[in-house]
């Protein structure tokens, strides 16, 4: 019973995970600007890539060192990445 409802969440996870990735991919069609494009996709393939990542951890336990670490370096790449492209897209002024 207990495997059945873990089997159920981590589906739920990975699913919740596809509908971000594409959710955050719906934007790019639209007419704003490049950086709300850039930063809706970001976003959403962000917290996609964690949700399927948690499924994972629940499907597979015993991999969860290497799981942990994938979350803990997505959380960190894609934060600098934004700040890098915020700071890019500034032309590098700073605001005092």
């Amino acid at each position: 019973m207990i495997s059945l409802v873990t089997d159920i969440i981590s589906y739920c996870c990975i699913g919740l995970g596809v509908v971000f990735w594409f959710w955050g991919t719906v934007p790019l069609l639209g007419d704003r600007s490049v950086l709300f494009k850039l930063h809706s996709l970001s976003v959403s393939d962000t917290l996609g890539s964690m949700s399927i990542i948690v499924g994972l951890l629940l499907k597979i336990p015993r991999e969860w060192p290497l799981l942990i670490l994938a979350l803990i370096s997505l959380m960190i790449w894609n934060t600098v990445l934004g700040y890098v492209l915020a700071y890019c897209s500034s032309g590098g002024e700073r605001n005092d």
